[in-house]
């Protein structure tokens, strides 16, 4: 039996500046899922995105969703895409290290053809009642005089991940800096986002970087400073997370964390938080 991608729809030129084109996976011209595929909204055209891939049950465990993915890869060859992405869900029961649930199909299928987990997403549910501080320890706004500093060099940081992690410099850099902007258009008084500084026993020890405008609450930037690491502030930035977060009305928190920063997936594990999605990536020859 033949697998091969079929076009259902013509080639898309969409709002954003990207492409994309839906096809019907066929065996023998027999429908038997589909895939969606992209240019990527921010690192443009040298980037695609499988942006779903959907196997009808009756034809899944027999290499249909490979073989698709295979063609997908094609495809973005062909659309001169030097990159290929994926999401996909972090499926099973259960949790393993770290927090990281067991691998499910679609990460074991976009494993197996050679991508890398570059970032995951975690979630954590939220009660009701606030989470104490440690004794010494208290949140207070971002100041002005602060937030300059604080920018610059959580851009940089956001960009040098990025890099680290298979994205082109120059890539990395206008990722950072569209991010930022759409962020945080107002700096430090951009709605729904809350800037703090973590003090223990007067001294600022941490930053902390939160949106309650969706939703969900999310953690978009949490770092202890460099010289005060190792001594839990860490885990009362992410308390002081979700204090704000419950005061905001939310009941659910998450937050995103690169592949290989195995202190902070275990801080965050170690709280309660779990991994529900990958982003994968893949180099095209």
């Amino acid at each position: 039996m033949t697998t091969t991608l079929r076009p259902a729809e013509p080639l898309q030129q969409n709002p954003d500046g990207t492409r994309s084109r839906r096809y019907q996976v066929c065996v023998n011209s027999r429908p038997v899922g589909r895939v969606h595929i992209g240019t990527h909204p921010v690192f443009g055209d040298a980037v695609a995105r499988i942006m779903s891939l959907w196997i009808e049950e009756p034809d899944r465990r027999r290499g249909r969703g490979t073989v698709a993915a295979l063609a997908a890869e094609e495809i973005a060859c062909g659309w001169g895409c030097r990159r290929i992405e994926a999401r996909v869900p972090a499926e099973g029961e259960g949790t393993g290290t770290a927090g990281a649930a067991p691998a499910g199909p679609a990460l074991r299928l976009t494993t197996a053809l050679g991508y890398v987990v570059r970032n995951c997403t975690m979630e954590k549910a939220l009660g009701d009642a606030l989470p104490a501080l440690p004794e010494g320890s208290r949140g207070r706004p971002m100041t002005d005089a602060e937030y300059g500093p604080w920018s610059a060099t959580s851009e940089a940081e956001y960009a040098r991940s990025w890099t680290e992690r298979g994205v082109p410099e120059a890539e990395a850099r206008v990722k950072a800096a569209k991010d930022r902007a759409a962020l945080l258009p107002d700096g430090r008084d951009s709605e729904s986002m809350i800037l703090s500084v973590l003090e223990h026993e007067g001294t600022p020890v941490g930053t902390l970087w939160l949106s309650v405008r969706a939703e969900q609450a999310f953690v978009f930037d949490v770092e202890a400073d460099a010289a005060y690491r190792g001594r839990g502030h860490g885990r009362s930035l992410m308390l002081l997370a979700e204090a704000q977060a419950i005061s905001a009305g939310k009941r659910v928190i998450g937050l995103n964390v690169f592949a290989g920063n195995t202190p902070a997936e275990r801080l965050y594990a170690s709280l309660g938080y779990g991994t529900t999605q990958y982003t994968m990536y893949k180099h095209l020859l």
